[in-house]
C-alpha cells in the first residue's frame, strides 16, 4: 500500500469516526503475510493512522509468526500492536498446509516465535487462530496450542460452500464430521475446573444461549461490522467471500473516492446487517437460528441460489450447538436449584 493511500486510508477512518461519533475504532493489518512489509513500514502505518485519527486506535497483526523476529516484536511493543499468530496445532498438523515453499517445516521457527512473543510481551498476545483439519486429531491439536498459554484459541472452520465442498463435507450424508470435531474439544475444555484460554466459538455460543449477542460472523445474528481495505484502497466485504466465487467480496468502492458510509449502503452489506430476514427460509424454521445465525455468509453459497442457503456446515454446527446446549442447561439448572437450597 503506497503512503497516498495510507493517507487516504487514515483520512477515510477520521471521517467515519467523527460522523459517527466513535470513541475507538479496530485495525487489524492482515494478508497474505503483512510482517513481509518490514517492521519500518508498519511503524510509519500506525504513525500515520494514529496522528489522523481523532479516536482510541487499537492495532491488531494476524501473522503466521515465521517472521516474528526480535526486530519486528520491538516495534510490535513500541507502537502497542496485539498480534494474533495462525497456527494448526503440533508439527504434523501443522505442516499439512504450513510449510515454505521448499518443502521445509515451519513449525519450530513459529514456536520460537511463540516463545518468544508470550515472553517479552505477554500483554500483546491476542492468541492463536487454528484451521480445522479433520486429519488432527483434536486433543492433540488442542493441548499443543495450549503450551503456549494464548488467552484466546479460534477455531476456524475451512473455507467451502455447497459449489466447492469442504475437504470431507459430504451433502448428501446426515453426518457431522466438523461437529464431532470440535465438540470432543468442547467436551474436554468444558471438563477442565478451569479453563486456562477462552475457545472464541465456544464462548460465543454459550453467551448466546445466555441471553447474549455474539460479537462474530461465524456465529449468532450480529450485524457485520468490518470493512476490507486492500493495498489498492479498494474496499471489499470480508476476505473469507472470495472463497465463494470471483468478485464476491467486490464493492466497486475505493477510500480515494468513497467515504465509509458508502459502503454501509451496499446491497450485498445491507444483506448482512438484517439478522433474521437475510436468512434463508430453511433457516427462519429451525429453532436454532438465533445460535448458529445461518452460519458463516460465506460457507452459504451455492451457484444458482447465491447466499440464500443454510451453512455448508449446517449438520456440523447443528451437532455441536445441541451439545453444548446439553452441558450448559444441565448445569444452569443444577445451579438455579442449588440457589433455591435452605442455607
Amino acid at each position: 500500500m503506497t503512503l497516498d493511500t495510507v493517507n487516504s486510508v487514515a483520512g477515510r477512518i477520521a471521517e467515519h469516526v467523527n460522523a459517527h461519533d466513535l470513541e475507538n475504532v479496530q485495525v487489524v493489518l492482515h494478508g497474505g503475510e503483512p510482517l513481509l512489509a518490514g517492521h519500518a513500514y508498519i511503524e510509519t502505518i500506525t504513525d500515520t493512522l494514529r496522528a489522523a485519527i481523532p479516536a482510541q486506535v487499537d492495532f491488531r497483526v494476524q501473522t503466521n509468526g515465521t517472521l516474528l523476529t526480535d526486530t519486528v516484536l520491538d516495534t510490535l511493543v513500541r507502537q502497542e500492536i496485539r498480534v494474533g499468530v495462525s497456527l494448526d496445532g503440533s508439527a504434523s498438523a501443522n505442516d499439512l498446509h504450513r510449510r515454505y515453499a521448499s518443502g521445509r517445516s515451519s513449525h519450530s521457527v513459529v514456536t520460537r516465535s511463540l516463545g518468544r512473543l508470550r515472553d517479552r510481551a505477554p500483554h500483546l498476545f491476542a492468541g492463536v487462530l487454528s484451521t480445522v483439519d479433520l486429519r488432527n486429531d483434536p486433543i492433540e491439536t488442542y493441548e499443543s496450542i495450549l503450551e503456549f498459554a494464548p488467552p484466546l484459541i479460534d477455531f476456524l472452520l475451512p473455507h467451502g460452500n455447497w459449489t466447492n465442498l469442504p475437504p470431507g463435507r459430504d451433502p448428501v450424508r446426515p453426518d457431522a464430521p466438523y461437529g464431532k470435531w470440535l465438540t470432543t474439544i468442547f467436551d474436554h475444555w468444558y471438563s477442565t475446573p478451569r479453563p486456562v484460554t477462552l475457545i472464541r466459538m465456544f464462548n460465543e455460543i454459550i453467551h448466546l444461549m445466555l441471553g447474549g449477542q455474539s460479537r462474530i460472523e461465524t456465529v449468532g445474528l450480529a450485524s457485520v461490522g468490518l470493512i476490507v481495505i486492500n493495498a489498492d484502497g479498494s474496499l471489499e466485504q470480508v476476505d473469507a467471500l472470495r472463497s465463494a466465487f470471483n468478485g464476491a467480496a467486490v464493492t466497486g468502492l475505493n477510500v480515494h473516492t468513497n467515504p465509509f458510509d458508502a459502503a454501509l449502503a451496499h446491497p450485498a452489506i445491507i444483506a448482512r446487517q438484517i439478522g433474521v430476514a437475510g436468512l434463508s427460509p430453511i433457516c427462519r424454521e429451525c429453532t436454532l437460528y438465533h445460535l448458529c445465525g445461518g452460519g458463516m455468509y460465506a460457507h452459504r453459497y451455492r451457484a444458482g441460489t447465491g447466499f440464500l442457503n443454510p451453512s455448508v456446515y449446517c449438520n456440523d454446527l447443528t451437532y455441536l450447538i445441541q451439545n453444548i446446549y446439553r452441558r450448559v442447561s444441565s448445569d444452569v439448572s443444577r445451579l438455579a436449584l442449588k440457589g433455591k437450597e435452605p442455607s
